[in-house]
């Protein structure tokens, strides 16, 4: 009867050490896409108050927060990088 209590404590700490350790991954897991969501968020961030200095109409802002939200980052950037090219041109 004991060694059956002493084998079932057993089963019962390597369970919950087992659980304790995937919850200990689980937020390590969770730390890491936080802190890629908050880069994230800073880029788009960033990349808005670029869209703001540089597009110089209302249409050309509209475009590129479409591009940013359809197509993403790097789509709006080319964008952006076009209209500065076409303003220098201008100048």
């Amino acid at each position: 009867m004991t060694l059956t209590l002493d084998n079932r404590s057993q089963n019962q700490e390597l369970s919950l050490t087992k659980a304790l350790r995937q919850i200990q991954q689980l937020n390590s897991k969770i730390a890491v896409l936080e802190q890629h969501h908050q880069d994230y968020v800073r880029s788009q961030q960033n990349l808005i108050s670029a869209i703001a200095e540089i597009c110089v109409s209302p249409m050309q802002e509209i475009e590129a927060l479409r591009i940013l939200i359809y197509r993403g980052e790097a789509p709006c950037r080319r964008y952006l990088r076009s209209v500065l090219v076409k303003q220098r041109k201008a100048s």
